[in-house]
């Protein structure tokens, strides 16, 4: 038994999924990048009781997809997001209970550290439910692109290059969402105001 090569931090993702088609172990090097990040991204859509899952699958996914990578795109970042997106599409029910429950109660059922929690709740507290209540009336296309933007962190480019779409279209579909979700937060700021 031979011991796998070390890889290298610079070695690029389209590199690394070139040479884990000799050596399947070196894959483990993208779960190791990208995992904890498309984990958040995926806790946030659908909770962390189907985050584990989504992860898993995601891998599993691209692990078995990966020798028709497109070598020429050198992070694999997107494409990431891109299964991972397309495997939260079964989990929507989930995900827009999540948005109503947290709409009806102001309580977001996620845990987060005390830090981020102190600072967010504070700031946001009086907008959270509307703000739930726009994210679940989104069509699920926009609420994807959105949240590939917001949550995962990704460019315009790369939410389109994960959904597979052009950046323009990217464009629009946050024009989009981002009005509903103004729409919904000026109304809630309307009523705290003439309270």
């Amino acid at each position: 038994m031979t011991a796998a090569r070390p890889v290298s931090e610079e070695c690029d993702d389209a590199q690394l999924i070139v040479e884990s088609h000799q050596d399947p172990e070196i894959f483990a090097t993208l779960f190791d990048r990208y995992a904890d990040d498309i984990h958040r991204y995926a806790a946030r859509r659908v909770g962390t009781e189907h985050a584990d899952d989504i992860v898993a699958e995601t891998f599993l996914v691209a692990f078995r997809r990966r020798t028709s990578y497109d070598t020429t795109r050198r992070m694999a970042r997107p494409w990431l997001y891109g299964i991972a997106t397309n495997l939260l599409a079964r989990h929507r029910r989930e995900e827009e209970r999540l948005y109503r429950a947290l709409q009806r109660t102001g309580v977001d059922p996620l845990p987060e550290s005390m830090d981020n929690a102190v600072v967010a709740r504070v700031a946001a507290q009086s907008h959270q439910r509307a703000l739930a209540a726009a994210l679940a009336g989104l069509k699920p296309r926009d609420r994807d692109t959105l949240l590939l933007l917001a949550w995962g962190g990704l460019t315009y480019e790369e939410v389109a290059e994960a959904l597979d779409v052009p950046t323009g279209t990217v464009r629009s579909r946050i024009h989009r969402a981002r009005k509903k979700t103004r729409e919904a937060l000026a109304a809630t700021t309307d009523l705290i105001e003439g309270d």
